[in-house]
């Protein structure tokens, strides 16, 4: 049998995986194997055996390396001894504290464990606490907590911070050689209300070129951006720190940024009414949309505003209106800004850009870190010229660099695989739709069957499968162009503040302006992060099409180490936004509310509540007595005896009936009509039944409506369990498709 090295992935079940260093392909590891590793342990494995399906089973053969990270869980204290519960289940072990290594905390407070003492077959992890964090209901322990589970770096080394504060207050005259002085044009920043950097200014003029009938009528847009590597340098601490965090990580109510303080809302800020460096893109835009010319340089510039996206929709809609009278000298360069938007936009559509209607929310917080309510984020034409504005001086610095030949980042996003290709054709074909894919789809495709489906009922679920259907767009010095955007070439040029490879870029673009060659310097302090992946997907790679230089692979691995860093970004906020939603729904337990079904799996369907915007799941057991048959090609579950189907954008009615702070999860009950009066009756006679003398609360009926729920189901199973003979010997897998209540 074949031995495989690769990382554990723990399950909150008790069993694992072995995800291959090389390979796809999963390896199933029992919970008895798991006994003796961690999650993200690197590990060899034998393949044992191979079930049904032909998913290999693995054996451990050798630990080859145990994570050093500390473990976050809460410090409890059972038959007399300390342990800590892990917060992330996947480690499967609760760990062992001596009474002399747990650092004075007291019983429920989150811990940082370390470890002292591995797991063995026949003995539990020991470890001493290493820090204390507080209380779990203390306002921001979620992110506290975040922070430490996905390893987010959130303190700068002292170095770091020395070099930031002998940074000067403002610029000096030394700062100010061969640069272009644009102090005088009325550049502004656009940005959301509770934006603190400010790293994009913009301003747009009409522009002509030639005279009589050969005149060429177009605008001039100017795309400013913060001059992050004039300050920080390569190898130096602030570059170190900067490489290693890769991206700024986005809290409710928190950032935890790539830059200090100092830099990122300072030096680097185009604040209003104060000069500040910076790197332009300078560009012609015909009246077609297309980008006839661009060239970058380094400037000076002194934004004239901070205006805000709702503040500039106002203008727009009504240029005679009170928003505009108090920026009239501004009203002009903001309509001519429209109007290049609207050019671009039309280029947009030519291209084929993908453009779908998907619905983004915010999370708006109490004084005390808790939601207080989430809504809808209203996009208006203020943050799509904005867009348009950052995606053209993108696309101009990836040209730029490209005609350069000079090694880069570029963003690469690609089309569907073979597989996801033929699975969306089987889906279309599945829904009767006569729309046909070609062997290697173009973007254009994409948004005809987007439009092409507009107004049916399952709109929205087709759209969500297109999504579904594309890869996740990564950071490679390999060029493979932006299947989305439907560019040939695309970086990332307009954050350097919150994004490294954007400060990568800019100093590229540099470097060829002065007619030299940047050299990537590998930085010895970090590793690339593993990247988690999903139980079927890996992650998406760019494959170069000859072997590559050494600069090459510097390249490649800062790419690798940006993506992933991105990634794990993006997994401490949903991790956050998941606790703060749990919270806020164990306030709204037993309520009922309606909702779309945003996903179907085996073992249930994922809703998204309409007024709340929380996703929870109604499992399989739910939906009634009788067989449910998945469908994977249609994407839906169906009912052998009713023939009732549960697809996505399928409008159901849920009672939200479990929350699992710990488990991040939400449980709904589906609810059909008029089930609610009938359970709040019965819940009255069964009290009336006990010799209640009057009726009870609303609350009460309610709990006595769980507690005969919870009995029936109760009883159900015993009588199940009785009748039917368990299989002995065999272990749990992963929901079947048939499955019975």
């Amino acid at each position: 049998m074949a031995e495989v090295e690769g990382r554990v992935e723990g399950h909150r079940d008790g069993h694992g995986f072995v995800v291959p260093d090389v390979g796809d392909t999963w390896i199933y590891l029992s919970p008895q194997e798991m006994r003796s590793v961690l999650h993200r342990d690197r590990v060899r494995v034998r393949i044992v055996r191979f079930d049904r399906k032909g998913r290999p089973e693995g054996r451990v053969l050798d630990i080859l390396e145990r994570r050093k990270t500390p473990i976050i869980g809460r410090l409890l204290h059972e038959g007399g001894q300390w342990v800590v519960a892990p917060e992330d289940r996947r480690y499967g072990h609760d760990i062992l504290i001596p009474k002399n290594a747990t650092a004075s905390a007291a019983v429920g407070q989150v811990v940082s464990v370390e470890l002292t003492e591995p797991p063995s077959l026949h003995s539990q992890p020991v470890g001493r606490v290493a820090e204390v964090l507080g209380e779990i209901d203390d306002p921001g322990m979620e992110i506290e907590i975040a922070v430490r589970k996905y390893e987010v770096p959130h303190r700068f080394t002292p170095e770091t911070l020395a070099q930031a504060a002998a940074l000067p207050e403002k610029l000096r005259a030394a700062d100010r050689k061969h640069r272009v002085d644009l102090s005088d044009v009325p550049l502004v920043t656009i940005d959301g209300e509770d934006a603190r950097d400010f790293d994009d200014a913009v301003y747009c003029e009409p522009f002509k070129r030639g005279r009589g009938k050969t005149a060429v009528e177009g605008w001039r847009l100017i795309v400013a951006i913060a001059d992050v590597s004039h300050y920080v340098k390569p190898g130096e601490a602030l570059d170190e720190d900067a490489y290693e965090r890769a991206t700024s990580v986005y809290f409710p109510r928190r950032v935890i940024p790539m830059l200090p303080e100092k830099l990122s809302n300072g030096l680097c800020s185009l604040n209003p009414e104060q000069e500040r460096l910076a790197m332009v893109c300078d560009m012609v835009i015909a009246a077609d949309g297309a980008l006839d010319a661009y060239q970058f340089y380094p400037a000076v510039i002194c934004s004239q505003a901070r205006l805000t996206y709702n503040e500039v929709a106002a203008v727009l809609q009504n240029t005679r209106g009170p928003e505009a009278q108090r920026r009239a000298e501004l009203v002009p360069h903001l309509v001519h800004l429209h109007e290049a938007y609207r050019a671009l936009l039309k280029q947009r559509g030519l291209r084929g850009a993908i453009d779908f209607d998907t619905v983004e929310t915010q999370i708006v917080c109490d004084e005390n870190g808790r939601i207080e309510k989430i809504v809808p984020r209203v996009r208006n034409d203020a943050h799509r010229l904005i867009e348009e504005a950052m995606l053209a001086a993108n696309v101009c610095a990836a040209d730029f660099i490209a005609q350069a030949g000079h090694p880069s980042l570029y963003r690469v996003h690609e089309g569907p695989t073979p597989e996801k290709r033929q699975a969306l054709q089987a889906y279309l074909k599945a829904l009767g739709l006569g729309l046909h894919l070609s062997e290697e789809p173009k973007p254009a495709e994409m948004q005809a069957i987007s439009q092409a489906v507009q107004g049916r009922p399952d709109a929205q679920q087709i759209q969500t499968m297109l999504l579904r259907s594309m890869q996740q767009a990564i950071y490679t010095a390999s060029n493979a162009g932006h299947f989305g955007l439907a560019y040939g070439a695309y970086t990332h040029f307009t954050s350097p503040i919150r994004r490294y490879p954007d400060l990568l870029v800019h100093r590229v673009i540099k470097a060829l302006l002065g007619q030299r060659h940047y050299h990537l310097v590998p930085s010895a302090k970090t590793r690339v992060p593993e990247v988690r992946r999903g139980a079927r997907g890996a992650k998406a790679v760019v494959k170069p099409a000859k072997p590559m230089t050494q600069e090459m692979e510097s390249w490649e691995a800062a790419g690798a180490h940006c993506s992933a860093n991105e990634r794990r970004a993006d997994e401490a906020s949903r991790d956050v936004e998941a606790w703060l939603k749990c919270r806020y729904m164990r306030e709204h337990l037993g309520e009922e509310y309606p909702g779309t079904v945003s996903a179907v799996t085996a073992f249930g369907l994922f809703v998204t509540l309409d007024p709340l915007y929380v996703e929870g799941l109604v499992h399989i057991t739910e939906l009634g007595g009788e067989y449910f048959r998945f469908d994977e090609t249609r994407q839906e579950l169906r009912g052998e005896r009713t023939g009732v189907r549960y697809a996505i954008g399928t409008r159901v009615q849920v009672q939200v009936s479990r929350v699992d702070l710990d488990g991040r999860r939400i449980d709904f009950r589906m609810v059909r009509e008029g089930e609610g009066e009938r359970l709040l009756s019965r819940g009255r006679s069964q009290a009336e039944r006990a010799g209640a003398d009057k009726p009870g609360s609303a609350s009460e009926e309610l709990a006595a409506v769980r507690a005969a729920d919870r009995a029936a189901k109760a009883a159900t199973k015993a009588r199940k369990t009785a009748t039917v003979p368990r299989k002995g010997g065999a272990r749990k897998t992963a929901p079947k498709p048939r499955t019975r209540r």
